[in-house]
């Protein structure tokens, strides 16, 4: 059991039976009335978040959820297989579980994995990575200092908006999260 005052980000605790995990939270205290905690709590079976306030103090059962470094095998068109770094045990998962930043990663990549009783609950994959442009069309001269943007193909096959000075074979960091261009890396 963890009380309100061990609450933190990414903590996963069993709500009415369901498994919820915290997006945020903050500690309120009023100038009249009890302290208590806003939460925003994401289910993580289906995915949907939702607003819960606690009273200050008050009891929560915390679910057990055993976090496994993970290596990224590849895709085999329905599923994720990732291989356990202790057990070489390997796991497929759902594309739900890995969720949208999956375009981005390479063979061999590093992915944090949750577990509960056994089942996969969700991947956290790198917050960023580098991937070489495999194709980009070559920026016009005039165009450089005004800071448009242009298409690129990534070699995971991902397309993300690059700016106009990126060429075909530059290596760039992306935001996993997002999809964004982040900055050019060099070498």
């Amino acid at each position: 059991m963890a009380t309100t005052a061990d609450f933190k980000n990414g903590m996963v605790l069993m709500i009415d039976g369901k498994l919820q995990q915290i997006v945020e939270f903050q500690h309120v205290k009023p100038g009249k009335g009890p302290a208590f905690v806003r939460t925003k709590l994401k289910d993580v079976v289906s995915g949907k978040t939702v607003d819960k306030t606690f009273n200050a103090g008050v009891k929560v059962e915390q679910a057990t959820v055993d976090r496994r470094d993970m290596t990224y095998l590849y895709n085999d068109g329905s599923a994720y297989v990732l291989m356990d770094d202790k057990t070489f045990e390997q796991v497929e998962l759902q594309p739900e579980l890995m969720g949208d930043g999956a375009k981005f990663l390479l063979e061999n990549s590093r992915v944090n994995v949750s577990f509960h009783d056994g089942q996969a609950l969700f991947a956290e994959l790198p917050a960023n990575v580098d991937l070489k442009i495999e194709h980009t069309d070559p920026g016009l001269q005039g165009d450089r200092s005004t800071g448009g943007s242009k298409p690129a193909t990534l070699e995971t096959g991902a397309e993300i908006q690059v700016p106009l000075f990126i060429e075909t074979g530059n290596v760039v960091k992306v935001d996993t999260r997002t999809g964004e261009y982040l900055s050019r890396v060099t070498q």
